[in-house]
């Protein structure tokens, strides 16, 4: 039986020289390798391109690779959580290369896999594919994506036997599993490591044949930065707004599998319980979110998109970011409940790109704009200035083209039948006057 070396994180953090590419898996800082990439950031190296999901946060994880000049290319989804990341990338100090949540992690699937790439119909149309080759199949237009590889993966997982062999726990799958099978060289740091046979063989998610090197390391809270305890969700529960989650909720069936975005889409959550028959997903790898905690963190609980600590409902399910895509793109998400910045007459969404701030940021928004059976938005009528986010033709980066079935916001509900935008329903207190007035789009109206 192969016998994996265990060494120290600093041992580690030799493998990795100067212009390398290195991958590290976790969702923000849940299931990051920060002990890893700290003893990094204690190395000289330099010229580095990271690839991850995003670059930890300020002074964590690849955040502080990034504090120390060591980084001078970031390939990933979501930049924005770390302000540093978005200053750097302004100046110029780092370059970015900015892919849907979704197809980063296929990208990297890919490359373990051997696959030089694929084609998917997330992104297409938006400014994220421009340059992209473009192709038809079956009527639709896909961008091809290249696999993505590295030279040392820094991964982790929750448990290792000494011949290697992985299991994660909770939502710290995400980026991890497929970042184990994509790079010349793997290093897991684990919780834990015990002798060949201790594990079930049942219970595996990654096998020892992708893993070169173990580094014990234990995980405290300071470790996981805003994720750390359920305070740090910051959610607003106003009357407006759960009127609008109890809107939204009213579309849902039992069987149904459903998404929430961050934001107003997650108070949908507090509203299903067990005996709804509804099923929750979240796109960095849980199926059967239940609501949050009343106390506890990321070390007591899964995390949701939002990197908020949430409870697991009978019947759940843990699995990998690209699994996870895998779901979505394939159609197997029912619903997908989504905040917005601008919907148009034509049900073209925009919610990714912020009005006067880098395009730093897609998250998975993309592939569930394009992948979901149904799209639902939920949003204020109004930008906070008062300008109308239903427009005539979104002036924001496109999300997605033509995908928008249902808009829910504060002063009204509207459906796209025949391809028209259609006033169906007001919000309490709400008037059509006051729709129209707060609305620069055109509509039909057809009040149930």
């Amino acid at each position: 039986m192969k016998q994996v070396p265990q060494i120290t994180a600093a041992e580690a953090a030799r493998f990795v020289k100067d212009g390398d590419v290195v991958m590290a898996g976790g969702f923000g800082m849940t299931g990051n390798p920060v002990h890893l990439l700290h003893a990094l950031a204690e190395t000289g190296v330099r010229g580095l391109t990271y690839i991850g999901n995003n670059v930890g946060e300020k002074g964590l994880g690849g955040g502080r690779l990034l504090r120390n000049g060591q980084l001078v290319k970031a390939i990933g989804s979501f930049f924005t959580s770390n302000p540093e990341a978005v200053a750097a990338a302004q100046s110029g100090a780092i370059e970015v290369q900015l892919l849907p949540q979704g197809s980063l992690a296929e990208a990297i699937r890919a490359g373990g896999a051997g696959i030089g790439g694929f084609y998917t119909p997330t992104a297409y149309g938006t400014v994220i594919a421009e340059g992209s080759d473009v192709r038809e199949f079956n009527g639709e237009r896909q961008v091809f994506v290249p696999a993505l590889r590295a030279n040392v993966a820094f991964i982790r997982a929750w448990r290792a036997d000494t011949a290697g062999n992985l299991i994660y726990r909770l939502t710290e799958q995400n980026f991890n599993k497929a970042m184990a099978t994509a790079a010349d060289v793997v290093v897991a740091e684990v919780e834990e490591i015990v002798p060949v046979g201790t594990l079930d063989p049942n219970e595996i998610q990654t096998p020892g044949a992708y893993v070169d090197y173990l580094v014990q390391a234990h995980t405290t809270r300071d470790d996981l930065g805003s994720s750390a305890s359920v305070e740090s969700s910051g959610r607003k529960a106003d009357d407006q707004r759960m009127h609008m989650a109890r809107r939204a909720l009213a579309e849902l069936k039992a069987g149904d599998v459903v998404n929430l975005g961050v934001g107003i889409p997650t108070l949908v959550a507090d509203l299903v319980g067990p005996g709804d028959g509804i099923m929750l997903q979240t796109e960095n790898g849980m199926l059967g979110v239940g609501p949050s905690p009343t106390d506890g963190g990321a070390l007591d609980y899964p995390v949701n998109a939002g990197k908020v600590p949430v409870t697991a409902l009978p019947g759940s399910s843990y699995f990998d970011s690209a699994d996870s895509f895998a779901m979505i793109r394939g159609g197997h998400v029912d619903v997908a409940i989504m905040g917005g910045l601008q919907v148009d007459e034509g049900a073209n969404l925009a919610n990714w790109a912020v009005p006067g701030k880098p395009l730093l940021g897609v998250g998975g928004a993309m592939d569930l704009a394009s992948g979901a059976r149904k799209l639902i938005i939920m949003m204020t009528h109004t930008a906070p200035d008062g300008t109308p986010k239903v427009v005539p033709s979104c002036t924001l980066p496109l999300t997605a083209r033509g995908v928008v079935d249902l808009l829910i916001t504060d002063l009204a509900v509207f459906t796209f039948p025949n391809g028209r935008l259609t006033l169906s329903e007001l919000m309490p207190g709400a008037t059509v006057a006051a729709v129209r007035a707060k609305t620069s789009a055109t509509f039909v109206e057809r009040l149930r």
